[in-house]
C-alpha cells in the first residue's frame, strides 16, 4: 500500500454528509415544512450515529468489545467527533431560528417559551390538567441515591427548587436546593400541540413548555428555581460473541432485552443550564465529562417531523405520483411481460405495486412451484410478507432467508419470521459471522403442464423488499427471465441454505466469493485501456466508500489517467483534489428522496459494463456480508441507466462537490439551465412511458 495516500476519517466523513442534510433545512427555495423535515432527519441521523458509532468507540475504550481499533485511536475519534458535533449544533440552532422566522411569516408561531400569550394561558392550564398531569411521574434526586433509570432517546426535565419559606426563614442563608427528574410522557401526549388560533395567526407549543408553565402545580410545596431538558443516548448495537454455537434466536432475544440499558454514549443537555446545576446532575447520574454534548432549549428535535401544519399543502412540497408503466398495466400477466424482455423498475418514481403484483401472481399461479426470497428490512404489516403467506397457503414451497441482525429491525424480522413459519414457510436464519444484505428473489415455474420444461423468473434489486421505504428511497430493480442470471441467483440461495459445492459465478458478483476481485479486475482493465492509448472511464454510485483496498485501486486508476466520477451520498473516505486523485470527482446528492441505488459503470473500450448492486464499498459490505451485484445485459435498459447517471452528474441545484477538506460545495457552473436530478429523472421516466 502506498503510504502517501490519504483517507478521510470515517466518522468525520459521515458527519459531513449529515451536515449536508442540515443544509437542506437552510434552503429558502423549499417550502417551510420541507425544511422542517430535514431538521428532523438530521436529528434522527445523529441519534443513530451516537447509538452505534460513538457507542462502538466507547466500547473499545472500556474494553467491552474486541476491535482492530486501539484505545488511543478510539479516544482520538471521540475527540474529533465532539468537536465537529459541537460546531454543527451551533449551526443547527442557527438554521432552526431561521425556520421559525419563516413559520412566523406564514402565520404560524411556535412558542419558544413557557410564557405564552395571555389569551392562551387558560387553555394551556386546562390542557395540562386534563391531558398531561395524570401521566407525570416526578422523582426527587439526591447525590448517591439514584431512584430512576434514564432511558435512551427519551426526553426528561430536570428541575431545581427550594422549599417554600416558613415565617422565621433567614433569607440570607444560601438556598438549600432540591432536585427532581421527570420524563415527558411521549406515549400519552404529542410532543407539539396546536393551540386555538387568534385571528389569522396559528399557534403551536412544545409539550415541554406546557409542563414548564405548570411546574408549581406539580411541586406545590416548592419554589421552582429552574428547569432544563436532558436526554441520553445509549449503545444500541448488539454484539453476539459466538454466533456459531447455541440458538441464535434465543441469544438475540436476550440481547434485545438489554438494548435499552446499554452503556451511555451521549448525555445531551440544554446549554443554558448553569454549571453548578449541570455538575449536580452529572454527579447524581454518574455522567462523565466526555459524555457531555451541548444542546438547545429543545432536544429530540427529530420530533419536528410531527409538527402540526394548520395551513396545509401550500407549505409542503408537492409529492410526485408514482409513474404507471403501460406495458405492465396492459398485460394480464407480469410473467408473460418479463418472458418477452427484462424490465427495470425505478422506485419511488414508479410504483412498488408492480413487485407486489409479481409476487401475488406467483402466489396464485398453478404453474409456480417454489419461491425463494431474502428478507433484510421489511415494512410492518408488510404486503410482501402477506403475498408469501398466501403462496404457502396455496401449496407453494416458499423459502425465506431472514437476516436477524439487520440493525434496529431485529424485532420486526423475528416477528415476521414467526408469522411466516406458522404459515408453513421454510425460514433460514442468519449465517454466523455474516450478514446477508443481498436483495434477491427467484420463482420456479413450470412452462408446460407435464412439468418437463421450466421458465423461471428472478427479481434483483438495490433496495429492500419494503413498500414503505420504497416511497422515499431511490432504488432500481430488475425483473428478468434470463436463465443464465437465474441459475446464478439459485446458486446464491444454495449457499444461503448451507450448500457450497459450486461457488463459481460468471455473471453475478457475490461478496465473499468474486465481488472484490471482479471489481478490482474491471478497474485494472480501465487502466490498461488508458495505457494502450484508449479511453478509461468509471462512474460509481453508492451510499458509502470506506474500503481502502478499493480506494487505493481508484487512486491508482486516477494516477494512470482514468477519468472517474463518484456519486457518494454518505461516507466517502477517498480524498479528492490530491495529485493521486486529480482525475476523480466526488458528487454528493441530497434531495427529497434518499439516494440508495448502487450503480457501477466501466467504459471498457466502448462495451460499457454496468452493474446494479446491493453493496456499498464499505469494509463490512465487502468482507462481512453476502451481497450481490448483477449485470445489466439488455442494451436499452443499460442506456436508460447511463442516461440517469448523466442526469445526476449534471445536477447543478442539489449536487455538491466534496473537496479535500470534506466541505460540501454546491456546484457553481455557468449553465443557465438548472438541472435538479430527481425531478429531471422523474420527467425523463414519465416521458419515456408516455411514448411507449
Amino acid at each position: 500500500m502506498d503510504n502517501s495516500y490519504k483517507y478521510f476519517k470515517r466518522d468525520i466523513s459521515w458527519l459531513s454528509f449529515n451536515y449536508r442534510v442540515l443544509l437542506e433545512a437552510e434552503d429558502e427555495s423549499l417550502p417551510v415544512f420541507e425544511r422542517i423535515k430535514f431538521l428532523s432527519i438530521y436529528s434522527s441521523n445523529l441519534e443513530e450515529f451516537y447509538e452505534i458509532r460513538v457507542a462502538d468507540h466507547r466500547a473499545v475504550i472500556m474494553k467491552k468489545k474486541y476491535s482492530e481499533e486501539s484505545i488511543t485511536d478510539a479516544e482520538e475519534a471521540l475527540n474529533d467527533i465532539n468537536r465537529e458535533v459541537a460546531r454543527q449544533q451551533d449551526e443547527y440552532y442557527r438554521i432552526f431560528t431561521k425556520v421559525l422566522a419563516e413559520l412566523d411569516k406564514n402565520h404560524i408561531r411556535l412558542y419558544q417559551s413557557s410564557e405564552p400569550e395571555e389569551f392562551h394561558k387558560e387553555y394551556i392550564h386546562n390542557y395540562f390538567n386534563e391531558e398531561v398531569f395524570p401521566f407525570l411521574q416526578p422523582v426527587m434526586v439526591s447525590k448517591g441515591d439514584i431512584r430512576t433509570f434514564i432511558r435512551d432517546n427519551r426526553l426528561y426535565l430536570v428541575i431545581r427548587m427550594t422549599k417554600k419559606p416558613g415565617k422565621n426563614t433567614d433569607w440570607l442563608v444560601k438556598p438549600d436546593y432540591q432536585y427532581a427528574i421527570m420524563k415527558i410522557p411521549y406515549a400519552k401526549v404529542p410532543r407539539i400541540i396546536e393551540l386555538p388560533p387568534e385571528g389569522e395567526k396559528h399557534y403551536l407549543m412544545f409539550i415541554d413548555d406546557v409542563i414548564k408553565a405548570n411546574l408549581p402545580e406539580i411541586f406545590p410545596g416548592y419554589i421552582v428555581d429552574s428547569c432544563y431538558s436532558i436526554k441520553i443516548s445509549r449503545d444500541a448495537d448488539i454484539y453476539i460473541e459466538d454466533e456459531s454455537n447455541g440458538n441464535l434466536v434465543e441469544k438475540l432475544l436476550k440481547k434485545l432485552k438489554k438494548r435499552k440499558i446499554g452503556a451511555l454514549s451521549r448525555f445531551m443537555y440544554d446549554r443554558a443550564m448553569p454549571d453548578d446545576f449541570l455538575a449536580f446532575v452529572c454527579e447524581a447520574f454518574n455522567i462523565e465529562t466526555d459524555d457531555l454534548v451541548l444542546g438547545g432549549r429543545y432536544l429530540n428535535l427529530q420530533d419536528l417531523i410531527k409538527l402540526p401544519n394548520p395551513i396545509g399543502k401550500s407549505l409542503t412540497s408537492p409529492s410526485l405520483q408514482p409513474i404507471r408503466i403501460p406495458y405492465l398495466d396492459e398485460v394480464r400477466s407480469v410473467f408473460s411481460a418479463v418472458k418477452k424482455r427484462d424490465l427495470l423498475l425505478h422506485f419511488p418514481y414508479q410504483s412498488f405495486d408492480y413487485l407486489i403484483r409479481f409476487l401475488m401472481e406467483a402466489a396464485f399461479d398453478p404453474k409456480v412451484e417454489e419461491i425463494k426470497i431474502t428478507q433484510y428490512r421489511v415494512a410492518e404489516n408488510s404486503a410482501v410478507i402477506n403475498t408469501l403467506v398466501s403462496a404457502a397457503q396455496n401449496g407453494k414451497k416458499v423459502t425465506v432467508f431472514v437476516e436477524l441482525k439487520a440493525r434496529f429491525d431485529e424485532e420486526n424480522n423475528l416477528r415476521t419470521a414467526e408469522q411466516m413459519k406458522n404459515a408453513g414457510i421454510k425460514i433460514i436464519y442468519s449465517i454466523p459471522g455474516l450478514k446477508v444484505h443481498a436483495k434477491i428473489a427467484v420463482i420456479h415455474r413450470r412452462s408446460t403442464k407435464d412439468g418437463k420444461r421450466r421458465r423461471d423468473f428472478a427479481y434483483l434489486s438495490t433496495g429492500n423488499f419494503n413498500e414503505k421505504t420504497a416511497r422515499i428511497y431511490s432504488d432500481m430493480a430488475l425483473l428478468t427471465s434470463n436463465q443464465a442470471l437465474i441459475e446464478e441467483v439459485d446458486k446464491v440461495f444454495s449457499i444461503l441454505e448451507g450448500h457450497k459445492d459450486d461457488t463459481s459465478f460468471r455473471y453475478l458478483l457475490v461478496a465473499q466469493f468474486n465481488m472484490v476481485p471482479g471489481v478490482l479486475q474491471m478497474i485494472e482493465r480501465e487502466i490498461e485501456h488508458v495505457q494502450a492509448g484508449r479511453k478509461g472511464r468509471i462512474i460509481l454510485k453508492m451510499n458509502g466508500l470506506h474500503d481502502q483496498t478499493m480506494i487505493n485501486a481508484l487512486y491508482r486508476a486516477s494516477e494512470n489517467g482514468v477519468e472517474i466520477d463518484l456519486i457518494v451520498r454518505g461516507i466517502c473516505c477517498l480524498v479528492p483534489n490530491q495529485p493521486y486523485s486529480k482525475n476523480i470527482r466526488v458528487t454528493r446528492l441530497v434531495d427529497m428522496f434518499l439516494e440508495h441505488s448502487r450503480v457501477w459503470y466501466f467504459y471498457n473500450d466502448g462495451k460499457e459494463d454496468l452493474f446494479l448492486a446491493s453493496a456499498d464499498w464499505m469494509k463490512r459490505n465487502l468482507n462481512r456480508r453476502i451481497e450481490t451485484a448483477f449485470p445489466i445485459l439488455d442494451k436499452d435498459i443499460k442506456q436508460e441507466i447511463i442516461h440517469i447517471l448523466d442526469i445526476q452528474l449534471q445536477d447543478n441545484v442539489k449536487a455538491c462537490r466534496l473537496d479535500e477538506n470534506l466541505h460540501n460545495n454546491f456546484k457553481q457552473d455557468t449553465n443557465p439551465v438548472k438541472t435538479r436530478a430527481q425531478v429531471a429523472i422523474y420527467e425523463y421516466l414519465k416521458k419515456k412511458q408516455e411514448k411507449s
